[in-house]
């Protein structure tokens, strides 16, 4: 059998983080806040976090629920239980 023709193309996909709008809000909200040279990455990280904890309970209450589509509803209800969590 011949070898396969077709030669996967992967491209990299560069995916940076908005560090200077970061920065700029840093600056505008808290300019007397001080940040080691990473910091806003870090602030960067946690936002991803959170929002993909955030998709996961939305989806699982929708799931919940027997709905195929996750509403405002399912996205609110899992914003509670992420507090509920995060505080106690």
């Amino acid at each position: 059998m011949a070898p396969s023709t077709t030669v996967s193309q992967r491209k990299k996909i560069k995916r940076k983080a908005p560090r200077g709008f970061l920065k700029r809000v840093f600056k505008r909200q808290k300019p007397h806040l001080r940040l080691e040279t990473s910091g806003d990455l870090l602030v960067h990280l946690n936002c991803l976090l959170f929002v993909q904890r955030l998709a996961e309970e939305s989806r699982m209450s929708a799931f919940e629920n027997k709905c195929g589509v996750i509403k405002k509803e399912h996205v609110q209800a899992a914003a509670k239980v992420i507090l509920k969590k995060s505080r106690g």
